[in-house]
């Protein structure tokens, strides 16, 4: 039977609880390269269920490389290879029986710049990535799923009544909380981020942050940034990442107010990167 809408109860800010639980994504030993160019060397990091984790460190170390290695998309790039594990709760994503595209259905990404599909309402940008999914989706089912997301990505208010206009027409924060709800509509497990304010102005991002925030709990993040600022208010744990290796992870607070390594002492106040 189609889900039912979402009851008062679940509606909370403007939000609505996810149906699927939040799950740990871990990598040990990971190595990805670029041919014979190394991108990440020998990762090992636990990020944990429903939180965010800030993986910050200077151009070129490596981070976007190990997002991309947490759904598989790394392998999508000409002459690139990885080597390692990187699990979903018990499960190893790089096994040979993995179903990639399912797996990106439960591993959602936004990327730096928004990305909504130009020749698509927003409804219809929104309800992208239900194809994922391996039953048939009711139409009753697929408009609470698209309002669902839209409520969970702080957008519902903004587009209710715009929901098959273009999504082109959206402002520049809009459409980054389109793509977040786009990826929500799948319900997933992981949130995958990749300096998703980096093009934004102010107040968008002080809104994505705010998301961000408030999805904590029922999703678990991994987030990409280069805002020192934006990792110490948003995320629960940052790892520095320099030259391919994790130097080091700790709670938000610890790192930036005690790194246990020089260099991580170095990078977050400044004298390099």
């Amino acid at each position: 039977m189609p889900e039912q809408s979402p009851s008062r109860a679940e509606r909370r800010g403007g939000h609505v609880a996810s149906t699927v639980s939040a799950i740990p994504v871990c990598t040990k030993h990971l190595v990805a390269t670029y041919g014979r160019r190394v991108a990440v060397n020998d990762v090992t990091i636990d990020c944990r269920a429903g939180e965010v984790t800030a993986i910050v460190g200077p151009s070129g170390c490596g981070k976007s490389t190990l997002l991309r290695c947490m759904n598989r998309l790394h392998e999508s790039a000409p002459d690139a290879h990885v080597r390692g594990s990187v699990s979903l709760g018990d499960t190893d994503i790089y096994a040979p029986h993995t179903n990639v595209i399912q797996l990106r259905g439960r591993v959602g990404m936004v990327f730096q710049r928004a990305t909504p599909f130009p020749t698509m309402t927003v409804r219809e940008n929104v309800a992208a990535g239900l194809g994922l999914n391996t039953r048939a989706v009711s139409v009753s089912e697929r408009n609470d799923r698209i309002e669902r997301a839209l409520r969970r990505a702080a957008l519902w208010d903004d587009v209710r009544d715009l929901l098959d206009t273009s999504a082109i027409a959206l402002s520049g924060g809009q459409q980054q909380r389109l793509c977040i709800a786009r990826a929500l509509a799948t319900e997933p497990q992981v949130l995958l981020l990749d300096e998703p304010t980096a093009s934004l102005d102010p107040l968008s991002t002080q809104r994505i942050e705010e998301l961000l925030y408030d999805l904590r709990g029922t999703v678990t993040m991994v987030m990409v940034t280069h805002n020192m600022q934006q990792a110490a208010r948003v995320s629960d744990r940052t790892a520095f990442m320099l030259d391919g290796a994790i130097i080091e992870v700790s709670d938000t607070r610890t790192l930036f107010t005690l790194p246990g390594d020089k260099r991580t002492e170095a990078y977050i106040t400044g004298r390099f990167g």
